[in-house]
């Protein structure tokens, strides 16, 4: 098989008529041949999961607007499920408590950015996580600019129900799995990739939930443009 001029990740759900109008782009942009990659396939393939081998491998795909969880066997999609919320609705949950609880706006990118810090607090001693997340926006009450101090934990909630909804994917896409791919799953563990991967809770909320080992992958956030380099070049 000739090697194409183009890979293009898209979500697994993708509708025939979005798969359509993203050929119809990069025909448009002059690749004379485009080869679509499911995003779960090429993000397993970026962390070096054995898709190809004739046993299940697991991941859970975290991206921006969609989280997808995927079963792969001998190459193909066994099992899948997809929920549309990501790191963008992520950001937004943190912008909506600071607008509740403080009568605060923040735009998207400070939202992003304390979602960030929230991230590395967690991560770090809990000496760390005590010290208060520095924000700046627009104060509702006085209607000026300002900067305030927030505790980490007053997002928990936040991430809680957040993970929830991913956790729910998860069971879901495990209780339709075969038993014999079943069987490699908990041998094997899931694996965590997407830039929300290394959110706080994210692996130990799954973990709890199905009894599995949860790895995250090494450069989550890269695993798809890894993948479809190492498809593309192979």
């Amino acid at each position: 098989m000739r090697t194409p001029n183009a890979l293009i990740g898209v979500p697994a759900d993708a509708t025939q008529a979005e798969r359509s109008a993203m050929l119809t782009a990069a025909n448009d942009a002059g690749f004379s041949k485009v080869v679509l990659v499911d995003e779960p396939f090429a993000a397993a393939v970026g962390a070096g999961l054995p898709v190809e081998q004739a046993a299940g491998s697991m991941i859970i795909e975290c991206g921006a607007g969609t989280t997808e969880v995927a079963i792969f066997s001998l190459g193909g999609r066994c099992e899948t499920g997809t929920v549309r919320i990501g790191g963008a609705a992520l950001d937004k949950a943190f912008a909506d408590r600071l607008h509740l609880q403080h009568k605060f706006l923040i735009g998207d990118l400070s939202a992003e950015q304390l979602k960030l810090d929230y991230a590395a607090k967690c991560q770090g001693p809990q000496v760390e996580r005590e010290t208060p997340i520095v924000v700046g926006g627009r104060c509702l009450r006085a209607g000026l600019p300002k900067a305030i101090e927030v505790a980490a934990s007053d997002f928990d909630q936040a991430v809680e129900k957040h993970v929830e909804q991913i956790v729910h994917v998860v069971r879901t896409v495990l209780g339709r799995t075969a038993p014999e791919l079943s069987q490699d799953i908990y041998d094997r563990g899931v694996m965590l990739t997407g830039g929300g991967a290394l959110m706080p809770l994210m692996s130990a909320m799954i973990s709890e939930a199905t009894g599995l080992h949860v790895a995250t992958a090494a450069e989550p956030a890269n695993c798809v443009a890894n993948g479809l380099h190492r498809m593309l070049t192979s």
